[in-house]
């Protein structure tokens, strides 16, 4: 009886994912829905996304920490939207994957020296591999219609 349900399952999830949407077209769905959402978060709450601005790192900005997250917001938005809509995909994931990047960068430093946003940290480097494998699609689309 077990065996007849798991491959009902296995059959009717096979059947599920060849209905679903390329895996690629999720990946940037998913990736410019965050970039976008966390756009207009900052954008209503910056002083939520300032509280992830250290100590040693505010005297580094040009601005203070909350100007910082609105203009944050305000690109994010637009980054975030041009993903969704699949305009200039390759630059604005780009800009998304060199960002998180970099943000991974700054949170592993901020965890060595101050213990702190290691869930952050965790959650972020995963988004960076989705904006970078996004980047690596939308490029190979790129290449494939230039030739």
């Amino acid at each position: 009886m077990d065996r007849d349900v798991s491959t009902r399952l296995r059959l009717r999830l096979r059947t599920l994912a060849a209905r679903a949407p390329d895996p690629a077209t999720l990946a940037r769905l998913s990736l410019g829905a965050m970039v976008l959402l966390a756009g207009v978060h900052k954008l209503f709450d910056p002083a939520a996304w300032a509280a992830y601005v250290t100590d040693w790192l505010a005297p580094w900005l040009v601005v203070s920490p909350v100007t910082f997250m609105l203009l944050n917001g305000v690109l994010e938005v637009g980054f975030g939207a041009a993903i969704l809509v699949d305009r200039y995909t390759a630059f604005a994931a780009a800009v998304a994957a060199v960002s998180l990047t970099a943000t991974c960068a700054y949170l592993a430093v901020a965890l060595a020296l101050d213990g702190v946003f290691g869930d952050v940290l965790v959650r972020d480097v995963g988004l960076a591999g989705l904006a970078w494998a996004v980047l690596v699609d939308a490029l190979r689309a790129d290449s494939t219609r230039a030739s």
